[in-house]
């Protein structure tokens, strides 16, 4: 592709631009610097940021200039939401933020050779401004009639919430961000996701006031599933990118699961494969849906790309053994506790038989039915049939010492979980 805009397009990276025609004179004519901030509002990015995070790495890797700007000061004050006002956290919790989400970008960008991203804290050119010089310097550039009209900021104002004068100062800030940027390192284009247009415009007419230079913005879309509900939750939670937030298996499992309808606009979005590629994938998904092989791939590019290759492997080799493909003795503690986490189960203790176990991780009703699946070939431990209904749990079966898997069935998993103590009746 001649133009990093043209690919931006193709992956569906793209919802508006200031002026299409211009910002693709500028990369063409480039190279350009560009920036993206993330706010420090809680001490892991999400999958959101991570759209933002992969933009970055396009614009990068054509030949063009980065800044991630981490929020020390925007964070302190809370972008407006349309609902709510925000919780201000301590001056504490942002700084230890601001730290975990700065180690969190660093792996997304090239940080050495000829190009390497810049990172920047917004902290660094207001916490020295004065109230006074803030209102007259940035202040006086911004007209309030055009100020009320953002969107979340004429929802705030039509609600009974109501909207205070800190947050709605944010976008005085989020402005003066592009033009220290603008000043500094001659940044001329700025991206984020589309519900931050209001924000964005702030800046590129901050530096039109300020200096009388057109500047760019990019934004992306909003990413939906074909229900119109937005990606990046799980069973009601958020996708984060830290693993001690969102393990690397439940991440790995939410990207598996995606619907067949929306896997290949995720493939162009999150993951670096070339259009012959996902077209082969688009042709597998229509041919061949049961083999899942979008998702598999889908699955493995965006966990590698946010958790590393080897802990894509683990939670593959994971995965096969939790479905009988593979040995579940072999998986590393962490993996095995965040594998079996979500299951259905209950505390055993060493000695209680595998009859009683059944019924008690919930697998049967009955010792009855335990000991009838069990007859029937129809009941295993830790992949292993199980033939003996009174055989007895002992030491060996807790994997790691914690847990035991039971399965009935292909498909009913669930977790035998260690309690203290030993017996031979039901724990």
């Amino acid at each position: 592709m001649s133009n990093v805009l043209d690919e931006l397009q193709w992956r569906g990276l793209v919802a508006q631009t200031t002026d299409e025609s211009a910002l693709r004179r500028a990369l063409d004519d480039g190279p350009i610097t560009a920036y993206c901030g993330f706010d420090p509002t809680a001490p892991s990015l999400h999958f959101g940021n991570l759209v933002q995070l992969v933009v970055l790495r396009h614009l990068q890797r054509a030949g063009h200039r980065v800044i991630a700007l981490v929020g020390g000061s925007t964070g302190l004050i809370g972008d407006p939401r349309p609902t709510a006002e925000r919780v201000l956290k301590t001056k504490e919790q942002t700084a230890e933020w601001v730290a975990n989400i700065r180690r969190q970008v660093e792996p997304f960008l090239a940080t050495d050779g000829d190009n390497p991203a810049v990172f920047v804290d917004n902290l660094d050119w207001t916490q020295g401004l004065s109230a006074l010089d803030f209102l007259r310097d940035v202040g006086k550039h911004f007209r309030v009639n055009q100020m009320v009209k953002k969107d979340a900021i004429a929802a705030r104002l039509n609600s009974d919430e109501g909207i205070s004068y800190t947050e709605f100062s944010y976008q005085l800030l989020q402005g003066l961000d592009y033009l220290e940027l603008f000043r500094q390192y001659g940044c001329t284009l700025q991206t984020g996701g589309n519900d931050q247009w209001g924000n964005l415009t702030a800046g590129s007419d901050l530096i039109h006031r300020v200096e009388g230079e057109s500047v760019h913005l990019l934004t992306t879309p909003l990413l939906t599933d074909s229900s119109g509900e937005k990606f990046g939750k799980s069973a009601g939670n958020a996708i984060w990118l830290s693993p001690e937030m969102t393990s690397p298996y439940a991440f790995y499992q939410y990207w598996i699961n995606v619907e067949d309808a929306s896997v290949m606009t995720l493939l162009k979005v999150f993951t670096d494969r070339s259009q012959e590629e996902i077209a082969a994938l688009e042709t597998s998904l229509a041919d061949k849906p049961f083999l899942r092989e979008a998702q598999k791939a889908l699955a493995a590019d965006v966990t590698t790309l946010v958790h590393g290759a080897e802990a894509t492997a683990a939670v593959q080799a994971a995965s096969e053994a939790l479905f009988g493909k593979g040995d579940v003795a072999g998986l590393d503690e962490r993996t095995l506790l965040d594998a079996t986490a979500e299951l259905p189960g209950g505390e055993v203790t060493v000695g209680t038989s595998v009859t009683d176990a059944l019924v008690a991780v919930g697998l049967v009703e009955s010792r009855n039915a335990a000991r009838r699946a069990i007859g029937e070939g129809g009941a295993s431990l830790n992949n292993v049939k199980l033939t003996d209904p009174e055989q007895g749990l002992v030491d060996g079966d807790f994997l790691h010492g914690k847990v035991a898997l039971l399965r009935r069935g292909r498909k009913s998993l669930a977790a035998a979980r260690r309690g203290g103590g030993t017996g031979d009746g039901m724990p």
